[in-house]
């Protein structure tokens, strides 16, 4: 069971950060890896998954509290252990994350813009209203116009619904008079989207992680600890740029855009480490009930199919 020199390097730097943010690292494993297997799990479990990323038991307690506390996961006690598990506001947000991390790009684009027009968004709802649009993609076409080229239509209408405005938003669509495109279109995107920041951000993933991708092709008795530990950072970086990327269609992007080979990456890289990686999460990760629960069907529909 081997590990190798780009794999090592890869733990070493992320353990060495020192902008590593605990919270930040353990939403992305609850997300990627318990969401699917029943959301609960032990915490000294946890604590010992967590502990070869540079996570010690009490950053990983101090974390899970403040999780707790913004009302991400919920506590019960059993006897001298605590369990800890998503709750309701938890899981929606990792259901509106899935589709933006995990889905296939849509390549195809007829041309059209989705618009949100927020005027008559009363002005207590409208800064939290454009916040969740910016989640989903939206950019800012105006003061009270937010706009997306394709925007995920399940996530906007639970937004809506959750702010309860469906019923004082108009939503549009509209169509660039002539080409979809043109260079005061290609200004305006610009201007409402920060892509050169995230494509040189994409460009660095690329280069941290292609090394990586070599090593676990070139071995064939991967390490299941490596290959988790290789998963959780794969997505933890992956996840923090999908979720800024408004995903926008090739038509209205830069030419040297890194985003489509990152996706590509990633894809690969993760279809490559999933099994090793659930091998090891199920022997090491633990419920009230014993080891975790296999995982649902729909943790194999991820980047295509698994």
């Amino acid at each position: 069971m081997a590990r190798d020199r780009p794999i090592d390097t890869l733990i070493e730097e992320f353990c060495h950060r020192r902008s590593l943010r605990a919270t930040s690292l353990i939403i992305s494993v609850y997300g990627d890896a318990i969401a699917p297997r029943g959301g609960t799990v032990w915490l000294g479990s946890l604590i010992r998954l967590l502990a070869p990323l540079g996570l010690n038991e009490r950053l990983v307690r101090t974390s899970v509290y403040r999780l707790s506390k913004e009302g991400w996961l919920s506590s019960e006690q059993i006897g001298r252990r605590s369990y800890y598990s998503l709750t309701r506001a938890g899981w929606r947000s990792f259901e509106r994350a899935y589709e933006r991390v995990y889905s296939e790009p849509r390549v195809s684009w007829d041309g059209e813009w989705t618009l949100v027009l927020t005027a008559g968004v009363p002005q207590r709802k409208r800064d939290p209203l454009r916040k969740e649009l910016r989640t989903l993609g939206f950019g800012a076409f105006s003061v009270d116009v937010m706009a997306h080229p394709l925007p995920p239509t399940a996530a906007l209408t639970s937004v809506l619904q959750d702010l309860d405005v469906q019923r004082r938003v108009v939503l549009m669509r509209a169509r660039n008079e002539g080409l979809p495109t043109s260079a005061p279109l290609n200004r305006l995107v610009r201007e409402c989207w920060d892509l050169e920041a995230l494509g040189v951000q994409y460009a660095a993933f690329l280069e941290r992680f292609r090394p990586v991708w070599r090593a676990v092709q070139d071995n064939d008795a991967l390490d299941p600890q490596a290959a988790f530990l290789v998963r959780t950072l794969l997505i933890h970086e992956i996840r923090r740029l999908l979720l800024r990327d408004p995903q926008l269609p090739d038509d209205v992007l830069p030419g040297d855009w890194h985003g489509s080979a990152a996706r590509l990456l990633c894809r690969n890289l993760y279809r490559a480490i999933c099994a090793p990686a659930e091998a090891y999460l199920g022997e090491v990760l633990e419920t009230a009930e014993g080891p975790l629960p296999e995982p649902a069907a729909y943790f194999y529909e991820r980047f295509g199919g698994l």
